[in-house]
């Protein structure tokens, strides 16, 4: 039996990371079987979907690196592969179902329905419409009177299946309410078109959240009905805003677009998103696409929550930056060098060099080179450093020898000045960090910055940096 997993996302906005997790998996799980991965959009909910979203859905997907074998755009030969347009479908499998005893009218108004809620204002179907005469339902449907289709659950009894990850699940079947299965406007719900998809679609494994796990029982009811072969399930543990919260992407949390937009690295993303209820064992964090496919294994998924640490994703992604070649790096850096207020007046390249190493993520870039511009007064006391041994009257002696070494260097660039200046320190007796440690707070009044002396006095050019080491020299 090849393996045929699907992703099927409401078209509701932008993509949460618990659904990219739920995703991944299905996709790292089919790909690992050499089997299908099929995307399906479950819009059942008209008033929540939301315009463009499927082809919001497929660039997550493509910058994820997850590719879709069949799906909405792409087309397959068990589509159409949105619900909407699936209608007819499911109305032609609800009349099947009542005419097997599985589902049944029901012609309930509002009124009706808000009675039967108890003390605790918990509304439960009575199966009232289960007990209407054959006669009656026809004389209904020809007077036009609006209905649903409900589900017929066993009122006694217990139903069962093995999960993948959680292992056996039992529900007493007393606690099965008969949900609508066909709403009065001819859609179905969730409970209904996922299981008539599943089967027609040929899904062999159903990968989602473990909020569906007392759910599941209800759609096996459903395929033993119709007499279909039950997939298999996977359910996969929730991921945690903290101890007690989850991840929810109704109150705006961790959506993959403003990771990126922040500057984060799609293939980071993934990555870390896939250690969130699952790990290769061992030490092994750092992993491409193809390196998951290889050793994704449902023997190493977690029971248990995860919860989400952008501070951990900050690292792993600190790791895939460094790894980029210095041109890949300054293609993704220099939108957020437009942003910053070296844009049009300083190298990108030279800034690139000195941040790669240093930032975790790309949007940091912004405040790591403000510090070129707010060049001013400061404390010269900043120059007193106990370990190099210097004060502010060494540093006066360090610029007064420096200034005409730089004035007439040609030509003015890094491996020059830092030759020089080498040369310098060494003429004069001092430890080079002496002298490159005060060059640096003479040309930015800061203590600390991305790169070294010769590394910013490369990246203002001749002109400025003569300006700042004469303030700096004034200054002292």
């Amino acid at each position: 039996m090849k393996v045929r997993t699907r992703f099927a996302p409401s078209p509701t906005g932008f993509m949460h990371v618990g659904n990219l997790r739920t995703a991944l998996y299905a996709y790292l799980f089919a790909r690992n079987n050499e089997g299908t991965f099929i995307l399906r959009i479950e819009d059942t909910d008209q008033e929540r979907a939301v315009e463009g979203a499927i082809p919001l859905i497929y660039r997550t997907l493509e910058k994820a690196g997850i590719t879709i074998d069949e799906g909405p755009i792409n087309g397959g030969p068990a589509g159409p592969y949105v619900q909407s347009e699936r209608k007819s479908i499911y109305k032609e499998y609800a009349e099947k179902l009542i005419e097997l005893g599985g589902a049944y009218y029901c012609f309930c108004d509002k009124e009706r329905l808000e009675s039967l809620g108890d003390e605790n204002g918990v509304h439960r179907y009575d199966k009232h419409c289960l007990t209407l005469t054959k006669e009656q339902i026809e004389a209904n449907l020809k007077a036009g009177l609006p209905y649903v289709i409900r589900q017929n659950m066993p009122s006694s009894g217990t139903t069962e299946y093995e999960d993948m990850v959680f292992g056996k699940i039992q529900v007493d079947a007393a606690d099965l309410e008969d949900n609508v299965l066909l709403k009065s406007d001819g859609m179905p719900t969730y409970n209904f078109a996922n299981v008539i998809d599943d089967h027609l679609m040929g899904i062999t494994h159903v990968i989602r959240g473990s909020e569906y796990l007392s759910s599941t029982p209800k759609y096996n009811l459903l395929y033993d009905c119709f007499g279909w072969e039950r997939p298999t399930y996977m359910h996969l543990p929730p991921i945690m805003k903290d101890a007690t919260r989850k991840l929810s992407k109704r109150y705006g949390d961790a959506n993959f677009e403003d990771f990126l937009a922040k500057g984060y690295l799609p293939e980071a993303i993934v990555n870390y998103i896939a250690l969130l209820g699952w790990g290769p064992g061992g030490d092994e964090e750092k992993m491409t696409m193809s390196r998951m496919i290889e050793i994704f294994s449902v023997k190493n998924l977690t029971k248990s929550a995860s919860i989400f640490s952008e501070e951990k994703m900050r690292w792993l992604n600190g790791m895939y930056i460094r790894e980029l070649t210095p041109e890949t790096f300054l293609t993704l850096a220099t939108p957020f060098f437009e942003k910053s207020v070296i844009a049009g007046k300083y190298p990108y390249h030279k800034f690139a060099k000195i941040l790669q190493p240093r930032i975790e993520i790309l949007s940091e870039i912004i405040d790591k080179v403000s510090f070129i511009e707010n060049f001013g007064p400061y404390d010269t006391s900043l120059y007193t450093n106990q370990k190099l041994k210097t004060d502010p009257s060494f540093a006066k002696i360090a610029l007064e020898a420096a200034l005409p070494v730089l004035v007439s260097l040609e030509p003015f660039n890094h491996d020059n000045i830092y030759l020089s200046l080498s040369s310098l320190a060494e003429q004069k007796g001092w430890k080079k960090g002496q002298l490159l440690s005060c060059l640096r707070l003479a040309l930015t009044g800061l203590e600390t910055t991305p790169g070294g002396s010769t590394e910013i006095a490369d990246i203002l050019g001749r002109d400025e940096s003569l300006r700042r080491l004469l303030f700096s020299y004034n200054l002292l």
